[in-house]
């Protein structure tokens, strides 16, 4: 069993919160191990929490639709979230829920080592991009830590806000020339430690 595998263990049986009362499954993420772009989403759904896989409702499938249109299938991205059980009513996760799950995200990162991390809406965008009102960095790539951070608008976002939509192919299609970039491209400041949380999908 591989170290990732086994992390993924650790977190189907995690209760480091209340999450772990109200779950069905944990969803840990899925995905290559030597995945060169990983993206990180908000938390499982319904539909993730059910069957214990991220991405598996209409977002998943929009997102399945995004990777098509760049060359890529699901099975060559990994795909995780910043808590990996579903917060009740689909609710936000609470700061505490965030901290409780920060560590799992932190090793999984190490082990994947992704030279690209997509985040998909706000919460995992404010682990790198903290600045309030930051809709105006979807789409345009930083580097900290030597990988390349690409915020960008969650998919369920442009299903529930077709104006969304365009920004949202738009962002995607940028995905494999920012690859092509990834030595290019400076590294950035890290982020202050007392972020304020953002206001985007």
């Amino acid at each position: 069993m591989s170290d990732l595998s086994k992390l993924a263990a650790e977190i189907s049986v995690c209760n480091k919160c209340l999450l772990s009362k109200s779950r069905t499954n944990a969803v840990p993420g899925e995905g290559p191990e030597n995945a060169q772009i990983m993206f990180i989403g908000e938390g499982p759904g319904f539909h993730e929490d059910k069957q214990g896989r991220p991405f598996v409702g209409a977002a998943g499938q929009f997102l399945e639709e995004l990777l098509a249109g760049i060359g890529l299938k699901r099975q060559d991205v990994f795909i995780a979230n910043v808590v990996k059980c579903r917060p009740p009513g689909n609710r936000d996760p609470m700061p505490d829920e965030i901290e409780a799950c920060k560590s799992y995200l932190d090793r999984q990162i190490e082990l994947i080592n992704p030279k690209i991390i997509v985040t998909l809406g706000r919460y995992s965008m404010a682990r790198w991009f903290p600045m309030p009102r930051s809709a105006r960095f979807h789409g345009q790539p930083r580097k900290f830590e030597g990988r390349l951070v690409v915020p960008m608008f969650h998919p369920a976002a442009a299903l529930h806000q077709p104006s969304l939509r365009k920004d949202v192919e738009a962002d995607f299609r940028k995905l494999p020339e920012i690859l092509k970039q990834f030595e290019t491209v400076e590294e950035s400041e890290p982020p202050p430690p007392e972020a304020e949380q953002l206001s985007l999908f």
